[in-house]
C-alpha cells in the first residue's frame, strides 16, 4: 500500500502538502493537481498517518545528539523542546555517542514510528540520513554539517577559533597551542583553521603542526593532549581547546603539572561545565547552544507546517568573555 511519503516524493511536495490537500485546507490549484496525480497513480487511500499529520499536537520530534552528559548539547536540548512543547510537540531524545551505526537505529525508529521530523548533530559527515529525508521527513541539522541539501542551524565556527586565540595573543602570550577535535570533521577543522589563521599573523607558522593536537572531545582527551604538549622541548604558554570537555581535561592536566591560569593562557570554546578557577583566569566562547536548539525547532516546525522553500543554513555567532593577561615576568 502507497503512503502518504511516496505520495509526497512523486507529486515534488511535502507530506504536510498532502496532508492539506487531502483534508481540504488552503493549497495552490497547482499542489492539488500535482498531489491528486499522485494519489490517484499509487493508488493511495488516505490513512491514520495523514491524519496525525493534520493534527499534529500528538507528533513526535527526535532530537539526536552525541552526548548528553555535555552542558553544550544539554542546553541545545533544553532549547529545542521549549520551542517544540509550545507547539505540541514532544522531543525524544536519542543519545549517538558520535557513532553512525547508533545514529542510522535511532533514525529508522524514527521512520517507523512515523515522527513528524528529526533534529540531528551528525555523528559524521558521512552518516547515512538519506532513508529519512527520501521519504519525506524533514530533517534540520544542527551544529555540524550533513553535506545533503537540507536546513541546518550552525556556529560560526572559524570565528570562535579565531576569538579564541586573539584573545591569548592579546593577553600577552607567544606560543598559543592548539587541542582540536578529532581529524577529518568539518566542525573541527573550522576552528582549528581559526586558531592557524591567527598563529601564521603572529608569526608562528613554522609551530602550527608541533603545537596542533588532535583529541577525542572527552576530558581524557584534553587531558593527554596537554600533557603531550607540556612535554614538548619548547612547550607552549597558552592553549585553546576546541570544545569545553577537553577544556576541562587540559585544565587538570595543567593542575597535575603544578601551572595555573593565567600563569599559563587558556582559551575554551564552549562554556566550562564545572569551573574550579575565577572567571577572569580563562577566555571563553561563549557557543549559543540553546538558541541553536530554539533556532532548529523553529525550522523543524515550518517544514512540518509545509514550508517548502529552499534549504536554509542559519549561521549564529558566539560571544567571548577574555581571561586576564598574562602576568609580567
Amino acid at each position: 500500500m502507497a503512503t502518504i511519503y511516496e505520495v509526497a516524493a512523486l507529486a515534488g511536495v511535502s507530506p504536510a502538502t498532502v496532508s492539506r490537500v487531502l483534508n481540504g485546507a488552503a493549497v495552490s490549484p497547482e499542489k492539488v493537481r500535482l498531489v491528486r496525480d499522485a494519489a490517484q497513480q499509487l493508488q493511495f487511500t488516505p490513512s491514520r498517518t495523514a491524519r496525525r499529520l493534520r493534527n499534529q499536537t500528538s507528533e513526535l520530534i527526535a532530537l539526536l545528539i552525541p552526548d548528553v552528559e555535555n552542558p553544550f548539547f544539554t542546553a541545545l536540548a533544553r532549547g529545542v523542546e521549549d520551542k517544540a512543547q509550545a507547539a505540541g510537540f514532544s522531543v525524544v531524545l536519542c543519545n549517538t555517542d558520535d557513532d553512525p551505526a547508533k545514529e542510522t537505529r535511532y533514525l529508522d525508529i524514527a521512520n517507523s514510528e512515523d515522527m513528524a521530523g528529526v533534529i540531528l548533530a551528525p555523528a559524521s559527515e558521512d552518516g547515512d540520513i538519506r532513508h529519512v529525508t527520501d521519504r519525506g521527513r524533514p530533517v534540520v541539522a544542527v551544529d555540524r554539517n550533513t553535506g545533503l541539501n537540507i536546513d541546518s542551524v550552525m556556529v560560526d565556527n572559524r570565528a570562535a577559533g579565531i576569538a579564541a586565540t586573539t584573545a591569548l595573543f592579546d593577553a600577552g602570550y607567544e606560543r598559543v597551542a592548539c587541542i582540536a577535535g578529532p581529524l577529518g570533521l568539518e566542525w573541527t577543522e573550522e576552528r582549528s583553521l581559526g586558531w592557524r589563521q591567527v598563529v601564521s599573523k603572529h608569526g608562528g607558522g613554522d609551530s602550527l603542526e608541533r603545537y596542533l593536537q588532535h583529541a577525542d572531545y572527552r576530558v581524557d582527551g584534553g587531558r593527554a593532549a596537554m600533557a603531550t604538549l607540556l612535554a614538548l622541548d619548547t612547550p607552549p604558554d597558552a592553549v585553546v581547546t576546541t570544545n569545553n570537555l577537553m577544556g576541562v581535561g587540559a585544565l587538570q592536566a595543567l593542575s597535575e603539572a603544578g601551572i595555573t591560569p593565567p600563569d599559563f593562557g587558556v582559551a575554551v570554546v564552549g562554556d566550562l561545565p564545572f569551573p574550579t578557577l575565577h572567571p577572569d583566569a580563562i577566555t571563553q566562547v561563549h557557543l549559543p547552544a540553546r538558541h541553536l536548539g530554539t533556532t532548529a525547532a523553529t525550522m523543524l516546525l515550518e517544514r512540518i507546517a509545509g514550508d517548502d522553500q529552499p534549504a536554509r543554513t542559519v549561521v549564529l555567532r558566539a560571544d567571548v568573555t577574555r581571561g586576564a593577561a598574562r602576568p609580567r615576568r
